[in-house]
């Protein structure tokens, strides 16, 4: 690892290049024809250990890797850390559905990889057919990433299917239903690309008397529940993989699980999630919008909505929704974002009351907790 460090905000010019690193000779060959077939995409090597890896990419460095976390000679976190220090690159994590997998590939995420993607283990006929897009969608995604923004918060398409808009799955909210004012107060939370390490610098600095949180990280199933129990750990709040009934109370925070949609409820004077199965909206499961529809629906004026970092327009029309529903709405700013496509829709919708760096968002949820106490 001997490489002079450089730094750059990774602007790809051409094809993305890729490089494989994964133990397993069949699967690296499944992920290099899968992304091979994209012609914006060109797989410039693979590797079975982060030694060989190394070795090719000093050679040509790759926009982009895609990495196992469980190898011989050397394991997928500890090249990462290396990769992070040395030369900055993004890395999409290829890991299992297991439980062992979710939890190292939330310590990999943890140390500055980019995105995470379910590793086919068999029925490769299958994964070809039906999740051929999600490799192919993060890779571009990774490759559209400043990896300085990555650096400073550690340190504080192909086959898709149809897309779904949030207006094809809910009706949108009679704007004469929304919740008049109470103080009992929530806070919603939509991100993506990045928000693993965004959502832990606000989540980190938030105190037992923040009102109750829901929040929507488009990310796999079972990796929810490893990046919970990851941030209640290390967070003062309570933070919990969102189980169907769950209260939404002060001090909590509700991840969505991956593979369902989250709605709030309101029963009586109390907020609860609904956990349920359905569509992709966005080509998301969960989506954000689907989560901000329903807290305009259920809880309108009582709830402060905030958008982050992620890439695509997941959560625009369902922040719209909020604000128009008398909700206070936030953005992350362009500047701390590591891909500033969600915000970015939210803006152009009109969604937006307070544009705010990353930084700033956890304070601000602490004034609006205080001016409704």
């Amino acid at each position: 690892m001997g490489q002079t460090c450089r730094e750059s905000n990774h602007t790809v010019t051409g094809k993305i290049k890729v490089m494989l690193v994964d133990d397993s000779a069949v699967v690296r060959q499944v992920l290099a024809a899968v992304l091979s077939k994209d012609a914006e995409i060109e797989v410039i090597g693979s590797a079975p250990d982060p030694i060989f890896a190394m070795d090719k990419m000093n050679q040509s460095w790759p926009d982009v890797v895609v990495l196992d976390v469980e190898m011989p000679r050397m394991d997928g976190i500890t090249f990462l850390k290396k990769l992070m220090s040395v030369r900055p690159t993004p890395v999409v994590i290829c890991s299992t559905l297991t439980e062992k997998g979710a939890a190292t590939s939330m310590q990999a995420m943890a140390a500055g990889a980019v995105g995470i993607v379910t590793k086919p283990k068999s029925g490769l006929k299958g994964f070809l057919e039906q999740d051929e897009g999600d490799i192919v969608q993060a890779v571009k995604s990774a490759a559209q990433i400043d990896m300085r923004r990555i650096k400073a918060m550690s340190m504080a398409s192909l086959n898709t299917p149809p897309k779904l808009t949030i207006n094809q799955v809910m009706p949108a909210t009679d704007k004469a239903a929304a919740m008049v004012v109470t103080t009992n107060k929530l806070v919603a939370i939509g991100t993506s690309t990045g928000g693993t390490q965004a959502l832990e610098v606000v989540l980190r600095n938030l105190g037992r008397t923040t009102p109750g949180i829901v929040i929507v990280q488009h990310m796999p199933e079972k990796f929810t529940a490893a990046f919970a129990e990851r941030l209640n750990k290390i967070c003062e709040i309570e933070v919990l993989e969102a189980k169907n009934g769950d209260r939404v109370i002060d001090g909590r925070a509700l991840v969505a699980p991956g593979g369902k949609h989250m709605q709030l409820k309101r029963s009586g004077a109390q907020y609860h999630v609904e956990i349920t199965d359905g569509p992709p909206v966005n080509r998301h499961k969960p989506s954000v919008d689907v989560l901000f529809r329903s807290v305009a629906r259920s809880a309108g004026a009582n709830a402060l909505g905030i958008i982050m970092t992620g890439m695509g327009d997941d959560g625009a029309l369902g922040m719209l929704d909020m604000h128009n529903a008398g909700a206070e709405t936030i953005a992350q700013d362009e500047k701390s974002c590591v891909v500033y496509g969600m915000p970015r829709e939210a803006v152009k919708h009109g969604a937006v009351d307070t544009i705010v760096p990353l930084t700033e968002i956890a304070t601000l949820i602490g004034q609006y907790a205080r001016r409704h106490s």
